[in-house]
């Protein structure tokens, strides 16, 4: 490791999304109604998901823990975002290694828990008449407990690395947030180890998940498969295609941010696949998973007519 010396970076530029100053208001103005509705969807649901008797099940367990991960995964991001837009482009050393580390631990627990979802709905379909024995809530605590715990895991270790290294020439991160591939490119000291664990910990992290998912969902179509009713079809279907649009969506970007050829795509086409899995995928995730249910639909039309009767706390 190089040591520190007078020229060390401690403050560094945030690119941004565009430097075309007109178009500034205007995506100040669609990132600022996106982050709202994103904490107004994410939040909601954990409160509905709280207080509701309705929906006291495993699904609706991972669906709070998901919106939890989706709200402070945006809010990790889209306000230093918005900062951005008002003209003030400049991160502290400091600032920067924090966020790095909250991305980090947002976005694999993300992928973890869509992972124990996907396993959830292969239980209920698979063989519900023991989903309430399998998904018992010592076990939906395990598996909680593991998504945190590996996305904790991984933010220290790639938050530990980058911290190891020196930055001690041009500090424009050409990103709109400190994330690790653009901030390598500004270290002056070896990015060896810190490239390997990227490629190393993305593809067990991608591969292992999506193997998990995939190997539910061919059990789960088995199953659907062989039910009678066109109508129970229809529904597991339905159940199954949110949850598979918003895994190909959330996994296509970070795929292709992180398992390419480093001069397969420009920097826009990053930012743009970025934008994906930081701020559009934190908002959609509420009405993906949950404002399509029926449940939720009916909590909601009970809170609105003043007769849903609140569970205990």
């Amino acid at each position: 490791m190089a040591p520190l010396n007078q020229s060390t970076v401690i403050t560094f530029i945030l690119e941004g999304l565009t430097d075309r100053s007109e178009l500034q208001p205007l995506l100040f103005i669609l990132f600022l109604g996106i982050y709202v509705v994103t904490v107004v969807g994410n939040l909601g649901m954990i409160l509905l998901i709280a207080i509701s008797p309705q929906l006291q099940s495993p699904m609706y367990y991972f669906l709070s823990n998901l919106s939890f991960v989706d709200l402070c995964y945006s809010s990790a991001i889209t306000p230093k975002l918005l900062v951005n837009f008002t003209g003030d482009k400049t991160i502290s050393y400091i600032e920067c290694m924090t966020q790095l580390f909250f991305f980090c631990f947002f976005v694999v627990s993300e992928s973890f828990m869509l992972t124990a979802m996907a396993y959830d709905r292969y239980v209920a379909i698979c063989s519900p008449l023991l989903y309430n024995v399998i998904m018992s809530p010592r076990v939906c605590s395990f598996l909680v407990t593991g998504v945190y715990t590996m996305g904790i895991s991984v933010a220290l270790v790639h938050t530990s690395c980058m911290a190891r290294l020196s930055f001690c020439g041009p500090n424009v991160i050409k990103h709109y947030f400190c994330d690790i591939i653009p901030l390598l490119k500004l270290s002056c000291s070896s990015t060896y180890l810190n490239e390997l664990l990227v490629l190393v910990i993305a593809t067990f992290n991608v591969f292992s998940t999506t193997a998990a998912i995939f190997i539910s969902y061919a059990f789960i179509l088995t199953s659907i498969l062989c039910i009678q009713s066109a109508e129970g079809r229809s529904k597991a279907f339905s159940t199954c295609s949110s949850h598979l649009a918003a895994v190909a969506i959330f996994y296509g970007t970070i795929i292709f941010m992180y398992l390419k050829p480093p001069s397969s795509s420009s920097m826009t086409q990053e930012k743009v696949a970025s934008v994906f899995y930081t701020t559009v995928i934190p908002m959609l995730n509420p009405l993906i998973y949950s404002l399509r249910n029926k449940d939720v639909k009916d909590v909601l039309k009970k809170i609105m007519r003043g007769t849903i009767f609140f569970r205990s706390m």
